[in-house]
């Protein structure tokens, strides 16, 4: 049976350098090297975007790792005289894009989607269509590079790499486009739905039987809130609800994908030490990122793992 090959990236700021450290062991991995060659759609929001669009560009796991590693703390750059014109990061998002804006320019350059060697499936939102008043609305906008009317060919990927991670709160929107992070933070029905679309050309169509997911988060702190009844508002749910929505969001595609693909989908996610919370801004906690990743069993499951297979042998038995 032909294969359809999916990898499936989520949005999570610097902590991106975990996913970029898990693809580069896994890569170089004796059993299954080279295993990323075979991927047909790279899908992947925010910073998982920003990996999709390197990796079918032709960057590998390890310049991806480096980019994180060495312009991190230009891209989270929280000067004071940007936190003194947002009064303390009260009207304004926490860090200037000029910086994001800038290391995008030079990891991509001029390139457009129509000149990636692969498909890509990158979740933003649109805040604003701009159709006439009987129709202007915000809208959830994937943008991709198959063939069609509503092909995205023609966009520049350091553009599309911005939108996709400019955070609310965290960065200003760019263009009218915001994280695709608030409905898609995990991407992985995104990207199934965009593979097996019947607006997609028959050469480019996949067939639902056809696909094999492997889903990559980017670490994730055990968190909850205690108590019964919240009667909160405004003010209570300001810093929990972001959070809340990205981590539900990512949940449900994890189920989705399991119930439609049962085996042939698998997610690799980290789950942090219960006294660990790593921020996906926290530029001085990247070498314990790496370390992290670096450290993860890949060819056998940690404990109370959801999956009875690791990443290593379901790569070898259902991705070939």
């Amino acid at each position: 049976m032909a294969k359809y090959r999916i990898l499936s990236l989520d949005g999570g700021g610097l902590r991106g350098l975990i996913t970029a450290r898990l693809l580069a062991r896994l890569n170089a991995h004796p059993e299954i090297a080279g295993w990323l060659d075979a991927v047909d759609l790279f899908a992947g929001t925010s910073t998982g975007g920003i990996l999709a669009l390197g990796l079918a560009s032709g960057k590998t796991p390890e310049e991806l790792c480096a980019l994180y590693q060495q312009r991190g703390g230009v891209i989270f750059d929280d000067s004071i005289w940007d936190n003194l014109r947002d009064l303390g990061k009260t009207i304004g998002a926490d860090y200037s894009a000029k910086g994001l804006k800038a290391e995008l320019k030079k990891v991509f350059g001029t390139l457009q989607l129509k000149d990636l060697t692969r498909k890509v499936a990158i979740p933003t939102f649109d805040l604003d269509n701009e159709e006439v008043a009987a129709k202007r609305t915000w809208k959830p906008k994937i943008f991709h590079n198959f063939k069609g009317a509503d092909s995205d060919g023609q966009q520049l990927v350091a553009s599309i790499a911005l939108y996709t991670s400019s955070a609310p709160t965290y960065f200003p929107s760019a263009d009218g486009y915001i994280d695709g992070g608030v409905y898609a933070n995990n991407p992985s029905i995104v990207a199934l739905a965009q593979a097996i679309s019947r607006r997609n050309q028959a050469t480019e169509r996949a067939a639902l039987g056809d696909v094999v997911l492997l889903s990559v988060g980017t670490g994730v702190s055990l968190t909850y809130i205690q108590g019964q009844t919240l009667d909160w508002g405004y003010a209570q749910w300001a810093q929990p609800l972001i959070s809340v929505l990205t981590d539900g969001v990512a949940g449900i595609s994890d189920y989705q994908a399991q119930q439609l693909l049962d085996d042939r989908y698998h997610r690799l996610q980290i789950v942090f030490d219960p006294s660990e919370t790593i921020a996906l801004d926290a530029v001085n906690k990247l070498d314990r990122m790496d370390e992290i990743a670096r450290a993860h069993p890949l060819d056998a499951m940690p404990p109370g793992a959801s999956h009875s297979i690791s990443p290593v042998e379901w790569i070898r038995t259902v991705w070939r």
